[in-house]
């Protein structure tokens, strides 16, 4: 991996059709031997919530307040579950690679992926572990939650590192299965979960800077930006498949 020179692009705002299809245009052109392996930091603009790819978004997501909050949905091609992605609230990478640059086995893999993010939190003074299979956790509370996919010989895996977590408006956007209980369910994800804003007074371009840090330790790199192929075919996925009613709504 380390004869290898990554094209490292820095923090930038997209909404999420182009996240998801830029990321599948880097894919596609690594595969083909066109694009370099890529590390990207990314945020959403507008907010979104994403589902994994095998789940119901009927079941998953509450439509009508989304439409309301003038929040998007995409459906991911990783699996897991439900995401809400707040615009101020975090930070989401992707690395995509080929297959062999990473460990064959995919826990081996986050882990690998998720020493970076460590070591990025450590330079703001958060300590925190990796947790099988493909969580981070500061301080007992997941921090960075992972998803990893591989197709075609390449590697590609995203994650998002919590800056703010607005766990109200999170529950008010997706589903729950009794409503009863929504109080204690909210109660229970504030106990779980954690974010840099609440272990530091770090602001969010300090975290942003680490993580380039922090991915880019050890590495032959190069910030970069996208080819005219890769943003020509972001536009065409977004077209043809992220933005519409049979990729998001197929199950």
């Amino acid at each position: 991996m380390d004869n290898e020179t990554w094209r490292v692009v820095k923090l930038e705002q997209r909404n999420g059709f182009e996240n998801m299809a830029l990321d599948q245009a880097i894919s596609e052109d690594i595969s083909k031997g066109t694009s370099p392996p890529t590390i990207r930091f990314y945020e959403w603009e507008p907010s979104a919530v994403t589902i994994g790819y095998f789940q119901s978004l009927k079941q998953e997501v509450d439509v009508e307040n989304c439409l309301k909050q003038g929040v998007d949905i995409i459906r991911r091609i990783t699996g897991g579950g439900a995401v809400y992605h707040d615009t101020r609230g975090e930070i989401t990478y992707s690395v995509i690679a080929r297959e062999g640059m990473f460990p064959s086995d995919l826990t081996e893999t986050y882990k690998r992926i998720g020493d970076w993010i460590i070591d990025s939190l450590d330079e703001l003074g958060i300590v925190s572990q990796f947790h099988p299979i493909n969580d981070i956790i500061a301080y007992g509370k997941k921090i960075s939650g992972n998803a990893q996919t591989r197709r075609n010989g390449v590697m590609h895996q995203h994650g998002t590192i919590l800056y703010d977590v607005d766990v109200e408006k999170m529950f008010s956007l997706l589903k729950v299965d009794d409503i009863k209980i929504l109080d204690k369910i909210i109660t229970s994800v504030k106990d779980r979960v954690t974010s840099v804003q609440h272990i530091s007074q770090k602001s969010k371009p300090e975290l942003a800077d680490a993580l380039v840090h922090g991915f880019t330790q050890n590495k032959q790199y190069e910030f970069g930006t996208w080819t005219p192929h890769e943003l020509e075919r972001m536009n065409e996925l977004v077209e043809t498949k992220y933005s519409t009613r049979e990729w998001n709504y197929w199950r």
